[in-house]
């Protein structure tokens, strides 16, 4: 997964074969179903006891390995913030300060429930300001600014054209519900009952902050917000880097928006006069917008941005407000029965805000310098498992796979952490003033994005801090990451034999070199450039194996009446069916073809497969999964593990899955990309 764990690899690495016959498997033995058939299904086989037997904690919509890890990391930044806390030699403006202040203006719920609204009284206050539709563009801009919501927002990124400088994106926003299926979806139940309570939500918010007609306003809110998603693009049209790519001169924007005042929302947000093109990701959606604004009454707006503004604070507030934000936010859209601990929710903040700069201590306490090599060079046997997959593809011509080859020589492995660390010096932090203190580490991350543009692409910067437990690859950089975070136990077994690692968090390097060769990634060179390198035949035999796979997923449902959306979690099936192959073919690579133990009365080549498994291991309550299939691009667990080994040729051969068994799938069925 941009989700599957790679903890660990480095002890794997010294010397494969010095594990021995003593060595253990690294298999959770425990968690198995030996009542049901790995033939039948794997994912329960592996872990159905696991399944059966763990509660998911209260405060959480989710369990699994990933959530594991993720404690056992708040644990360890736990300890490191409150040391910074505690530190009574700390200087103001050190990194000590900063933390310790932060989280201590967060813990302070009796000041928060003292103070009530006033910390917001001046976004209030420029909000009941606006006095005409032409304010509203630099209105947008500043919610934007201090990410508070707003029907549009934008980012500075690397250009997908020329991947050499920085561009502003403009794109569509605005819904307080996951994605306009929640507005749209009229027959389902579900989505219309957690509808009518977002409606709730609103009023109650409204009423909070003071609104004597809270009802009405809400009733306008939601309507307004269903005609903003009816103007939305779709989340499968987003996945789409071609038709999100539109390059507009300032003139073109403002034909394509007339009623928008763009010169003001330009400046608002900082960036008029550093460009003369903006890359729009969906110019239908701005289109419809503006006659939204026309169409819609100014205080139906002004409520709207008022809601939004005080939905993206209430985690700050008085109780109420927070309470009030996790009963909808977190028990009707995830299903969570309780909030988490004051504590762990700012933890979560300073990790937000303060992200480098507590990572750089996370790093220092957790994770040796010297894992940045020995997991580089488990990289490379994915990368020569890789290039072995390409010189032995039969449906690929000599012409493709020598760009594909191009494409993967270039790409660059970053480990555990960044060579250089954001300054967060102009960042001030106040231990009396939480609201103070969110408002400009926002600020403090707008501004270090817009003040890229007009400067050469920055190769060493990171998208994840350290202590983030999962992983990712940037087509526009061509680079796969992996945080120190990811490289701990559960998800990875320093006493195992490597196979389950190579399973259980091998599969990460593999999943993640695949998204630079999925259906979206595929469409980048190895410059990070948006082109197409395929030759026509390859491009269309590459899509058929793509509706395959999409049908496959398709037919996967997590509950009844809800099933995997095949074509938006297209790219990351593509990424899990080649991750596995690669992690298989690694193995033997590290183990220079030579057999591995059995152990646990399991072959090398199946514990590969059960630690894949174990480390996807994972249940959601009905809200959660409901979300997930409607807007993640991962699939769910379950489908994560059956779906990946159902095309592997190599589990049929490692488990003697035959013809009329559950799992099978006939030869011609089976979607092999890499």
């Amino acid at each position: 997964m941009k989700r599957t764990i790679l903890g660990g690899l480095i002890f794997g690495l010294v010397s494969v074969h010095a594990f021995a016959a003593d060595a253990v498997s690294g298999i959770d033995v425990a968690g198995i179903d030996p009542q049901v058939r790995a033939q039948d299904d794997f994912f329960r086989h592996s872990q159905g006891k696991w399944l059966s037997g763990v509660e998911i904690p209260a405060d959480r919509s989710s369990w699994g390995a990933f959530n594991v890890a993720q404690e056992k990391v708040e644990g360890q930044l736990n300890a490191i913030i409150e040391k910074a806390g505690q530190d009574k030699a700390r200087k103001p403006g050190s990194d000590a300060q900063k933390i310790g202040d932060y989280y201590a203006s967060f813990i302070d719920q009796a000041r928060r429930d003292a103070l009530g609204l006033k910390p917001l009284k001046a976004e209030q206050a420029r909000i009941a300001a606006l006095s005409d539709k032409r304010g509203i563009a630099a209105l947008v801009a500043h919610l934007n600014r201090i990410d508070a919501g707003g029907p549009l927002d934008m980012g500075v990124r690397q250009d997908a054209r020329d991947s050499t400088r920085y561009v502003v994106g403009i794109r569509q926003s605005g819904l307080g519900l996951p994605n306009r299926d929640y507005f749209l979806s009229e027959k389902d139940a579900r989505l219309s009952e957690i509808r009518a309570k977002y409606q709730q939500h609103v009023e109650k918010m409204l009423a909070l902050a003071g609104h004597a007609q809270a009802a009405e306003e809400a009733a306008q809110i939601v309507a307004l917000e269903t005609a903003i998603a009816r103007a939305h693009w779709s989340a499968v049209e987003n996945r789409d880097p071609v038709k999100t790519y539109n390059k507009l001169s300032l003139a073109e924007l403002k034909a394509l928006m007339p009623g928008f005042d763009w010169n003001a929302y330009l400046k608002g947000v900082g960036v008029a006069g550093k460009v003369d093109a903006l890359i729009v990701s969906q110019p239908s959606y701005l289109t419809a917008l503006d006659k939204l604004i026309e169409a819609t009454p100014l205080p139906v707006w002004k409520a709207y941005f008022e809601f939004h503004m005080l939905s993206s604070f209430a985690p700050y507030l008085s109780q109420a407000f927070v309470d009030e934000s996790f009963a909808f936010r977190g028990a009707v859209l995830t299903g969570a029965k309780e909030q988490r601990s004051l504590q762990k929710r700012g933890i979560a903040e300073v990790n937000r805000a303060l992200g480098e700069m507590v990572g750089k201590a996370y790093v220092a306490e957790h994770f040796p310098a010297e894992r940045k090599q020995q997991v580089a060079e488990m990289a490379q046997n994915f990368l020569a498992a890789f290039r072995e997959g390409i010189e032995t593809l039969e449906w690929m011509s000599p012409e493709t796979k020598a760009q594909a080859q191009v494409k993967l020589s270039k790409i660059n492995v970053k480990i555990g952490y960044p060579d250089k660390w954001r300054d967060y010096g102009s960042l001030k932090v106040a231990r009396n003033d939480l609201v103070g203190n969110v408002l400009r580490s926002r600020e403090f991350a707008h501004t270090f994005n817009t003040s890229k543009l007009g400067k050469p692409v920055d190769r060493l910067a990171w998208s994840m801090t350290p202590q983030t437990v999962n992983a990712y690859y940037s087509p526009t950089l061509n680079e796969i990451v992996f945080p120190a975070a990811r490289l701990q136990y559960p998800l990875y077994d320093a006493n195992a034999e490597p196979a389950v690692n190579y399973g259980a968090v091998g599969i990460s390097i593999g999943h993640e070199i695949s998204h630079a060769f999925d259906d979206k990634g595929s469409q980048y060179d190895g410059d990070g450039n948006l082109r197409n390198w395929w030759t026509k035949e390859d491009g269309e035999k590459f899509a058929a194996r793509g509706k395959m796979l999409v049908a496959q997923y398709n037919g996967y449902s997590p509950l009844p009446g809800y099933h995997v959306n095949g074509e938006l979690t297209l790219g990351e099936n593509i990424a899990d069916n080649a991750g596995l192959i690669m992690a298989t073919r690694a193995y033997r690579i590290a183990m220079k073809d030579q057999p591995g133990p059995v152990i646990d009365g399991y072959s090398a080549e199946q514990r590969i497969f059960m630690g894949m498994a174990q480390a996807r291991r994972g249940k959601g309550r009905d809200n959660f999964l409901i979300q997930q299939v409607k807007s993640d691009p991962h699939s769910p667990s379950e489908f994560r593990v059956n779906g990946s080994v159902k095309n592997h040729p190599g589990f049929y051969d490692a488990f003697g899955v035959k013809e009329g068994d559950k799992m099978y799938l006939p030869p011609e069925q089976r979607v092999i990309f890499w």
